[in-house]
C-alpha cells in the first residue's frame, strides 16, 4: 500500500500565522487561491488537550476544502508525518515580511492626481 502524502501549509490569516496539515494541496480554479483538502487533526487523549489545535478543529469543523489566497501563503512542505496544527501571533522576532496589500501611498499621506 502506498504511503499517503502529508502537507504542512503555513499562511497568514487575520494577523496570525496558521500552520495546518492536509492530505491534498493543489491548484484551484479560482484564480489566486490554493485549494487545501483533507485537513488532518491529531487524535486527542482525554489527558492532553492542545487549546490551539482544538480552536483550529472547531474553526474548520465540517470543512471539506478550504481555499487560501496565494499572497497569504508563507510556505507549503510535503512532510513525512503529520505534526501539531497551531496558530501563532506575528511577532517582532519573525523573519518573514509579507507583501504589502493595496496601493502604496506617499509618506505624507497625500494622494497623487
Amino acid at each position: 500500500m502506498a504511503d499517503k502524502k502529508v502537507f504542512r501549509i503555513v499562511f497568514h490569516n487575520q494577523g496570525k500565522v496558521y500552520e495546518l496539515h492536509a492530505r491534498e494541496v493543489g491548484e484551484c480554479r479560482l484564480m489566486g487561491f490554493v485549494e487545501v483538502a483533507g485537513l488532518i487533526f491529531g487524535e486527542r487523549s482525554a489527558v492532553l488537550v492542545d487549546p490551539a489545535e482544538e480552536r483550529l478543529k472547531s474553526e474548520f469543523q465540517g470543512v471539506r476544502r478550504t481555499y487560501i489566497p496565494v499572497h497569504s501563503i508563507l510556505r507549503i512542505d510535503e512532510v513525512e508525518k503529520e505534526g501539531a496544527n497551531r496558530i501563532r501571533e506575528v511577532g517582532a522576532e519573525d523573519k518573514v515580511t509579507h507583501l504589502p496589500y493595496g496601493t502604496p501611498q506617499p509618506p505624507d499621506g497625500r494622494t497623487s492626481g
